[in-house]
């Protein structure tokens, strides 16, 4: 297995966990993932994905990538897993320790929330490779940080440390590396405190297509409004209030 994998009742803890080639991601990871997302899709609960061994991902298993051609590339085997990543009901928090390079990097882009640690290293080195980076940060970076900040990174492989990951937004907080996984939980609680129609109503306002909206927030809220669990919140809410 390349996921060590802690499951929960509001949450799952996902590791890359392959030491010897720096949490690598190979065909097997990516198998892992769609298992994952698969029950995730079926049972919605947070998602903390984050690296062993103090590496996040250090990018595609590069002996894999060499040996793959045209096929391969139209087949999108890694943007197809990031990409149902993105899509899970629920939050998805990666918690980031060393390198998320390469393909790791755009694993962590298809994350809701990114926090790290200080030696947090973000970067996309493709074109070094002869490749682009065709798992996502084409399109999600510029929404993360910008289209010229995007193409700097693209088109020089330049490596990100977690202080400029943070200024530039890719990061929402740095921790230090004991406090990492404890900090991921604790966005999780606050998270899981939150009536979680609302939270998964939340995510598909936020990843709709710009078009969609206001139309989509105000059928979603429609929903909301007619729910058991508002009454009951805001009830609660308002008797707290008055006493």
């Amino acid at each position: 297995m390349t996921l060590r994998i802690d499951r929960g009742d509001d949450r799952v803890v996902a590791a890359l966990d392959r030491p010897r080639v720096r949490n690598a991601i190979d065909q097997a990871t990516i198998d892992e993932l769609h298992e994952l997302c698969a029950e995730l899709e079926a049972s919605p609960r947070i998602l903390i994905l984050t690296g062993a061994g103090g590496v996040f991902a250090s990018g595609a298993d590069i002996a894999e990538l060499r040996a793959r051609r045209a096929a391969d590339a139209r087949r999108g085997i890694n943007t197809a897993a990031f990409a149902r990543v993105r899509a899970l009901p629920m939050p998805v928090i990666a918690a980031i320790d060393g390198p998320a390079l390469g393909g790791g990097a755009e694993l962590a882009y298809a994350a809701d929330i990114r926090i790290g640690t200080p030696a947090a290293r973000i970067g996309n080195p493709e074109a070094a490779l002869g490749i682009i980076a065709a798992a996502g940060a084409t399109w999600r970076l510029p929404q993360l940080v910008g289209e010229a900040r995007a193409a700097e990174l693209l088109f020089t492989g330049r490596v990100l440390d977690a202080d400029e990951a943070l200024a530039w937004g890719l990061l929402s907080a740095i921790h230090p590396a004991d406090r990492l996984l404890p900090a991921a939980h604790e966005l999780a609680d606050r998270i899981a405190a939150n009536d979680p129609r609302a939270v998964r109503h939340t995510k598909t306002a936020l990843r709709a297509a710009p078009d969609a909206h206001p139309a989509i927030e105000l059928e979603l809220q429609a929903e909301l409004f007619e729910s058991p669990e508002k009454e009951r919140r805001m009830t609660a809410f308002l008797e707290r209030r008055t006493r």
